[in-house]
């Protein structure tokens, strides 16, 4: 008998191993949290193609929007983790909503971790007209002018919001420094730059690129550890002395359902090298503005915990967390 449980016991195990070996052998859902056409949307899209050549398995993207990406993020929570749910994560689901809300449904690190996609570095802008091009010259004009200045954001505790918040708190200013003037969307916060409704913006490149070359708004630093190949002539903002800016970055990256098995995130581990160097990838996330920036699922869950601190505690001092 004992002879006879070893040996179903390893034929068990054989099945089992031979299924590991074979994932994925369906196609995967790829849940976005958000609206198609948007950054997220065209980050999965951009993962899905090419990860599904390297995997010779269709990958579906589903966009599930809602609730500030809440809903999206939960239906992959709750999935099974079999390796055939995942979700393009997104800073402002991710990090910020958890961080501002402690109603959201899920935490920071309810997931599977698999890795970063793509970082979109912020710049920060200002109206042509106004008296400042540097960070450090803006930080004087708001110290000597509090309540003179408006800027832009998409709202209380977006990332504009808390870019503009950490300027001016590595600047030793008061939050209430400049006037935040909340907007629907990063078309409308530009075009009120535009038309002079505020005076300065913080946000991601991917809004205000085209803006800048054209020479109608004046950047006045990228959030980037060296300068942007784009903008060769705008300085950093570490070279201005707030390197701590580069923490308000936008981000995607791949996540799973918590408890996913060891060979399935191999197995992305594995993809995800890969695409680290795949020419067609690399160059899909330049079209939104993207930088890839593939990292193991620890250096992955390493960064992630960082980002919900950093907002955690952005949120805190605010006075803005629910």
């Amino acid at each position: 008998m004992p002879k006879l449980i070893r040996a179903a016991a390893a034929a068990l195990l054989c099945l089992a191993c031979s299924a590991w070996a074979q994932y994925p052998d369906r196609p995967i859902t790829l849940i976005v949290p958000y609206s198609a056409g948007g950054a997220t949307d065209i980050a999965g899209r951009n993962l899905a193609h090419y990860a599904g050549l390297i995997l010779n398995q269709r990958i579906v993207v589903t966009n599930r929007p809602g609730a500030a990406g809440a809903i999206g993020s939960q239906l992959v929570r709750n999935a099974a983790p079999d390796g055939y749910t995942l979700l393009i994560a997104r800073v402002g689901a991710q990090a910020v909503l958890p961080a501002l809300d402690s109603s959201t449904p899920f935490k920071w690190n309810d997931f599977s971790f698999l890795s970063v996609l793509d970082l979109t570095p912020t710049i920060c802008v200002a109206r042509t007209q106004e008296p400042y091009s540097t960070l450090p010259a803006l930080i004087d004009y708001l110290r000597k002018n509090p309540g003179k200045l408006n800027y832009s954001s998409s709202g209380e505790g977006t990332l504009p919001h808390m870019a503009a918040q950490l300027l001016f708190q590595l600047g030793k200013l008061k939050s209430d420094v400049a006037v935040n003037v909340p907007y629907k969307s990063d078309q409308d916060t530009v075009l009120a730059m535009l038309s002079g409704q505020v005076n300065f913006h913080c946000a991601s490149a991917t809004a205000l690129m085209e803006q800048i070359k054209t020479g109608r708004l004046r950047a006045l630093a990228v959030a980037t550890a060296q300068r942007m190949p784009e903008l060769p002539d705008v300085p950093t903002a570490r070279e201005q002395g707030f390197g701590d800016m580069e923490k308000i970055v936008g981000w995607s990256a791949l996540y799973g359902p918590p408890g996913l098995p060891a060979h399935v995130v191999d197995k992305w581990t594995e993809v995800m090298k890969k695409l680290a160097t795949d020419p067609g990838w690399v160059e899909g996330n330049a079209k939104f503005g993207g930088i890839g920036s593939v990292r193991s699922p620890e250096k992955t869950e390493e960064f992630a915990r960082e980002q919900f601190n950093l907002y955690f505690d952005l949120a805190k001092s605010l006075g803005i967390r629910r």
